[in-house]
Protein backbone atom coordinates (compact mmCIF):
# COMPACT_ATOMS: atom_id res chain seq x y z
CA UNK A 1 0.00 0.00 0.00
CA UNK A 2 3.06 2.54 0.20
CA UNK A 3 3.83 2.83 -2.94
CA UNK A 4 2.21 6.61 -3.02
CA UNK A 5 3.63 7.47 0.07
CA UNK A 6 5.88 10.11 0.88
CA UNK A 7 8.92 8.61 3.05
CA UNK A 8 10.90 11.73 3.05
CA UNK A 9 11.47 14.76 0.85
CA UNK A 10 14.08 15.83 -1.61
CA UNK A 11 14.33 19.47 -2.55
CA UNK A 12 17.84 19.76 -3.78
CA UNK A 13 17.36 23.70 -4.12
CA UNK A 14 16.39 24.03 -0.36
CA UNK A 15 18.03 24.42 2.73
CA UNK A 16 17.18 20.90 5.13
CA UNK A 17 17.24 21.46 8.44
CA UNK A 18 16.76 18.37 9.97
CA UNK A 19 14.72 15.35 9.14
CA UNK A 20 12.79 14.64 12.33
CA UNK A 21 10.18 11.36 13.09
CA UNK A 22 8.04 12.82 10.96
CA UNK A 23 8.83 16.31 9.52
CA UNK A 24 10.96 17.27 7.11
CA UNK A 25 12.33 21.02 8.23
CA UNK A 26 13.81 23.23 5.85
CA UNK A 27 15.23 26.73 6.86
CA UNK A 28 14.32 29.56 4.55
CA UNK A 29 16.23 32.01 6.36
CA UNK A 30 13.65 34.15 8.25
CA UNK A 31 11.31 31.16 8.37
CA UNK A 32 11.32 27.27 8.03
CA UNK A 33 9.35 25.55 6.00
CA UNK A 34 8.05 22.17 8.02
CA UNK A 35 6.65 19.32 5.79
CA UNK A 36 4.82 16.39 6.87
CA UNK A 37 6.10 12.78 5.66
CA UNK A 38 4.00 9.62 5.88
CA UNK A 39 6.25 8.26 8.40
CA UNK A 40 5.33 6.93 10.92
CA UNK A 41 7.14 6.12 14.48
CA UNK A 42 6.82 3.55 17.41
CA UNK A 43 7.86 3.88 20.97
CA UNK A 44 10.67 6.58 19.22
CA UNK A 45 11.71 4.14 16.10
CA UNK A 46 11.18 4.83 12.50
CA UNK A 47 9.26 2.51 10.84
CA UNK A 48 10.67 1.37 7.41
CA UNK A 49 7.17 1.52 5.77
CA UNK A 50 5.01 4.89 5.62
CA UNK A 51 1.40 5.26 6.07
CA UNK A 52 0.16 7.00 2.92
CA UNK A 53 -1.28 10.50 3.38
CA UNK A 54 -1.11 10.56 6.94
CA UNK A 55 1.19 13.73 6.78
CA UNK A 56 -1.68 14.96 5.10
CA UNK A 57 -4.34 14.24 7.77
CA UNK A 58 -1.07 15.24 10.76
CA UNK A 59 -1.52 18.54 9.02
CA UNK A 60 -5.02 19.15 8.70
CA UNK A 61 -5.61 18.14 12.07
CA UNK A 62 -2.89 20.04 13.40
CA UNK A 63 -4.20 23.25 11.75
CA UNK A 64 -7.77 23.09 12.41
CA UNK A 65 -6.63 23.06 16.41
CA UNK A 66 -4.32 25.92 15.63
CA UNK A 67 -6.86 27.91 14.67
CA UNK A 68 -9.09 26.76 17.18
CA UNK A 69 -6.22 27.65 19.95
CA UNK A 70 -5.60 31.07 18.92
CA UNK A 71 -7.82 32.92 21.42
CA UNK A 72 -5.08 30.95 23.78
CA UNK A 73 -1.99 31.15 22.93
CA UNK A 74 -0.64 32.50 19.57
CA UNK A 75 1.52 29.69 16.91
CA UNK A 76 3.83 29.70 14.81
CA UNK A 77 1.81 28.93 11.44
CA UNK A 78 2.42 31.71 8.91
CA UNK A 79 0.57 30.28 6.18
CA UNK A 80 -0.27 26.60 4.72
CA UNK A 81 -0.89 27.56 1.30
CA UNK A 82 1.61 27.03 -1.01
CA UNK A 83 0.54 29.64 -3.53
CA UNK A 84 1.71 32.11 -0.65
CA UNK A 85 5.25 30.33 0.03
CA UNK A 86 8.72 32.10 -1.19
CA UNK A 87 9.29 31.18 -5.15
CA UNK A 88 12.03 29.10 -4.48
CA UNK A 89 9.45 26.51 -2.98
CA UNK A 90 7.81 27.02 -6.68
CA UNK A 91 9.19 23.72 -7.91
CA UNK A 92 8.05 21.59 -4.94
CA UNK A 93 4.38 22.70 -4.48
CA UNK A 94 2.68 19.65 -5.46
CA UNK A 95 4.47 17.90 -2.70
CA UNK A 96 3.78 20.49 -0.34
CA UNK A 97 0.26 21.11 -1.27
CA UNK A 98 -2.00 19.86 1.74
CA UNK A 99 1.14 18.59 3.87
CA UNK A 100 3.71 21.66 4.53
CA UNK A 101 3.07 24.60 6.70
CA UNK A 102 5.39 27.91 6.46
CA UNK A 103 6.06 29.06 10.05
CA UNK A 104 8.05 31.68 11.96
CA UNK A 105 10.89 30.19 13.42
CA UNK A 106 11.01 29.98 17.43
CA UNK A 107 13.37 28.60 19.69
CA UNK A 108 12.19 25.22 20.83
CA UNK A 109 11.83 24.55 24.88
CA UNK A 110 13.66 21.23 25.66
CA UNK A 111 10.80 20.02 27.32
CA UNK A 112 7.60 17.96 26.31
CA UNK A 113 4.04 19.45 27.57
CA UNK A 114 2.53 16.25 28.25
CA UNK A 115 -0.93 16.30 29.75
CA UNK A 116 -3.03 13.59 30.72
CA UNK A 117 -6.76 13.19 31.49
CA UNK A 118 -6.98 9.93 31.73
CA UNK A 119 -4.30 7.16 33.48
CA UNK A 120 -2.80 4.73 30.82
CA UNK A 121 0.35 3.87 29.14
CA UNK A 122 3.48 4.85 31.08
CA UNK A 123 1.26 7.02 33.27
CA UNK A 124 -0.50 3.60 34.08
CA UNK A 125 3.00 1.93 34.14
CA UNK A 126 3.74 4.63 36.85
CA UNK A 127 0.46 4.45 39.40
CA UNK A 128 0.80 1.05 39.65
CA UNK A 129 4.55 0.95 40.76
CA UNK A 130 4.08 4.16 42.92
CA UNK A 131 0.66 5.53 42.84
CA UNK A 132 2.21 8.52 41.30
CA UNK A 133 2.98 10.19 37.67
CA UNK A 134 6.26 12.20 37.65
CA UNK A 135 5.72 13.25 41.50
CA UNK A 136 1.91 13.84 41.53
CA UNK A 137 0.08 11.91 44.02
CA UNK A 138 -2.96 10.13 42.72
CA UNK A 139 -6.01 8.87 44.02
CA UNK A 140 -6.00 4.99 45.21
CA UNK A 141 -7.89 2.31 43.47
CA UNK A 142 -7.93 4.01 40.05
CA UNK A 143 -8.76 1.30 36.98
CA UNK A 144 -6.54 1.53 33.96
CA UNK A 145 -8.10 4.00 31.56
CA UNK A 146 -10.08 5.98 34.37
CA UNK A 147 -10.89 9.38 34.52
CA UNK A 148 -8.72 11.22 36.14
CA UNK A 149 -10.53 14.10 38.56
CA UNK A 150 -8.43 16.81 37.13
CA UNK A 151 -6.19 16.69 34.02
CA UNK A 152 -2.62 16.41 35.48
CA UNK A 153 0.66 18.32 33.78
CA UNK A 154 3.12 15.83 33.75
CA UNK A 155 6.19 16.70 31.54
CA UNK A 156 9.28 14.85 29.82
CA UNK A 157 12.43 15.34 28.82
CA UNK A 158 12.92 15.66 24.77
CA UNK A 159 15.85 12.63 23.82
CA UNK A 160 17.30 12.07 20.41
CA UNK A 161 15.97 10.45 17.69
CA UNK A 162 15.80 6.71 18.79
CA UNK A 163 15.82 7.07 22.29
CA UNK A 164 13.12 7.39 25.18
CA UNK A 165 11.91 10.40 26.71
CA UNK A 166 12.57 10.93 30.15
CA UNK A 167 9.20 11.39 32.23
CA UNK A 168 10.21 14.29 34.76
CA UNK A 169 8.54 16.38 37.34
CA UNK A 170 7.60 19.69 37.73
CA UNK A 171 10.76 20.54 39.77
CA UNK A 172 12.93 19.38 36.83
CA UNK A 173 11.07 21.19 34.55
CA UNK A 174 11.56 24.00 36.16
CA UNK A 175 15.36 23.24 36.77
CA UNK A 176 15.74 23.03 32.68
CA UNK A 177 13.52 26.33 31.55
CA UNK A 178 12.93 28.24 34.70
CA UNK A 179 10.01 28.15 37.37
CA UNK A 180 8.55 31.26 35.59
CA UNK A 181 8.46 29.69 31.76
CA UNK A 182 7.65 26.31 33.19
CA UNK A 183 4.10 27.36 35.19
CA UNK A 184 3.59 29.62 32.05
CA UNK A 185 3.55 26.51 29.90
CA UNK A 186 1.65 23.86 32.46
CA UNK A 187 -1.02 26.60 32.47
CA UNK A 188 -1.39 27.06 29.02
CA UNK A 189 -0.70 23.07 28.55
CA UNK A 190 -3.73 22.42 31.12
CA UNK A 191 -5.62 24.81 28.87
CA UNK A 192 -5.40 23.70 25.65
CA UNK A 193 -5.94 20.36 26.57
CA UNK A 194 -9.30 21.25 28.02
CA UNK A 195 -10.79 23.10 25.10
CA UNK A 196 -9.88 20.10 22.93
CA UNK A 197 -10.73 18.07 25.33
CA UNK A 198 -14.34 19.55 24.92
CA UNK A 199 -14.30 20.29 21.49
CA UNK A 200 -13.26 16.49 21.02
CA UNK A 201 -16.14 15.10 23.25
CA UNK A 202 -18.58 16.86 21.57
CA UNK A 203 -17.43 14.92 18.30
CA UNK A 204 -17.43 11.53 19.98
CA UNK A 205 -13.79 11.43 20.79
CA UNK A 206 -12.28 10.94 24.31
CA UNK A 207 -8.53 12.90 24.18
CA UNK A 208 -6.43 10.78 26.75
CA UNK A 209 -3.58 12.68 26.66
CA UNK A 210 -1.29 14.50 24.52
CA UNK A 211 1.88 16.54 24.48
CA UNK A 212 2.60 19.79 23.45
CA UNK A 213 5.93 21.71 22.28
CA UNK A 214 6.48 25.63 22.58
CA UNK A 215 9.30 27.55 21.34
CA UNK A 216 10.19 31.13 22.43
CA UNK A 217 9.59 34.13 19.55
CA UNK A 218 10.41 37.51 19.92
CA UNK A 219 10.22 36.85 23.80
CA UNK A 220 6.89 35.13 23.60
CA UNK A 221 6.04 31.83 24.30
CA UNK A 222 4.09 30.70 20.80
CA UNK A 223 2.89 26.97 20.60
CA UNK A 224 4.84 24.84 18.06
CA UNK A 225 5.24 21.45 15.86
CA UNK A 226 1.73 19.79 16.02
CA UNK A 227 -1.83 20.16 17.98
CA UNK A 228 -3.85 17.54 18.87
CA UNK A 229 -3.09 14.79 16.19
CA UNK A 230 -3.16 10.73 16.40
CA UNK A 231 0.38 10.89 16.61
CA UNK A 232 0.55 13.22 19.71
CA UNK A 233 -2.36 12.16 21.28
CA UNK A 234 -4.53 9.07 22.40
CA UNK A 235 -7.82 9.56 20.70
CA UNK A 236 -10.72 6.92 21.83
CA UNK A 237 -13.92 6.83 21.03
CA UNK A 238 -16.31 7.94 23.54
CA UNK A 239 -19.12 5.05 22.52
CA UNK A 240 -16.55 2.26 23.06
CA UNK A 241 -14.98 3.30 26.32
CA UNK A 242 -15.18 1.11 29.83
CA UNK A 243 -12.27 1.92 32.19
CA UNK A 244 -10.47 -1.11 33.29
CA UNK A 245 -8.24 -1.80 30.60
CA UNK A 246 -6.95 -0.35 27.34
CA UNK A 247 -8.98 1.24 25.05
CA UNK A 248 -10.10 0.80 21.09
CA UNK A 249 -8.14 3.97 19.52
CA UNK A 250 -7.81 6.83 16.45
CA UNK A 251 -4.26 6.68 16.95
CA UNK A 252 -0.52 4.91 16.83
CA UNK A 253 -2.05 2.09 19.52
CA UNK A 254 -3.09 -0.29 16.94
CA UNK A 255 0.72 -0.24 15.43
CA UNK A 256 2.03 -0.87 19.18
CA UNK A 257 -0.03 -3.67 19.75
CA UNK A 258 1.04 -5.25 16.72
CA UNK A 259 4.61 -4.78 17.26
CA UNK A 260 3.77 -5.71 21.05
CA UNK A 261 2.08 -8.87 19.47
CA UNK A 262 5.31 -9.85 17.41
CA UNK A 263 7.64 -9.20 20.53
CA UNK A 264 9.39 -6.80 18.87
CA UNK A 265 12.06 -5.41 21.05
CA UNK A 266 11.66 -2.16 20.43
CA UNK A 267 15.14 -1.23 18.99
CA UNK A 268 16.24 -0.17 15.73
CA UNK A 269 15.86 -1.52 13.39
CA UNK A 270 12.21 -1.97 12.90
CA UNK A 271 10.51 -4.73 11.22
CA UNK A 272 8.65 -4.27 7.70
CA UNK A 273 4.92 -3.68 8.45
CA UNK A 274 2.56 -5.87 6.54
CA UNK A 275 -0.05 -4.06 4.40
CA UNK A 276 -2.82 -4.67 6.55
CA UNK A 277 -1.13 -2.87 9.43
CA UNK A 278 -0.21 0.20 7.50
CA UNK A 279 -4.03 0.28 5.86
CA UNK A 280 -5.59 0.06 9.24
CA UNK A 281 -3.48 2.97 10.84
CA UNK A 282 -4.25 5.12 7.67
CA UNK A 283 -8.16 4.04 8.78
CA UNK A 284 -8.13 5.08 12.02
CA UNK A 285 -6.12 8.09 11.46
CA UNK A 286 -8.47 9.19 8.58
CA UNK A 287 -11.58 8.30 11.27
CA UNK A 288 -9.71 10.65 13.38
CA UNK A 289 -9.80 13.46 10.90
CA UNK A 290 -13.14 12.99 9.50
CA UNK A 291 -14.42 12.60 12.61
CA UNK A 292 -12.88 15.99 14.10
CA UNK A 293 -13.31 18.09 11.09
CA UNK A 294 -16.58 17.05 10.15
Amino acid sequence: MSSNALFQTEFPELNLLQRGKVRDIYDLGDKLLMVASDRISAYDVVMPDPVPRKGEILTRISLFWFNLMGSIVPNHVISSNVDEYPAVCKPYADILRDRSMLVHKAKPLPIECVVRGYITGSGWQSYKESGTVCGIQLPEGLKESDKLPEPIFTPSTKEAMGTHDINIDFDEAARLIGSDLAEKVKQLSLAIYKKGEAVAAEKGIIIADTKFEFGIQNDQVILIDEVLTPDSSRFWPRATYKPGGSQNSFDKQYLRDYLTSIRWDKTPPAPSLPDEVIQKTFEKYMEALTSLTS
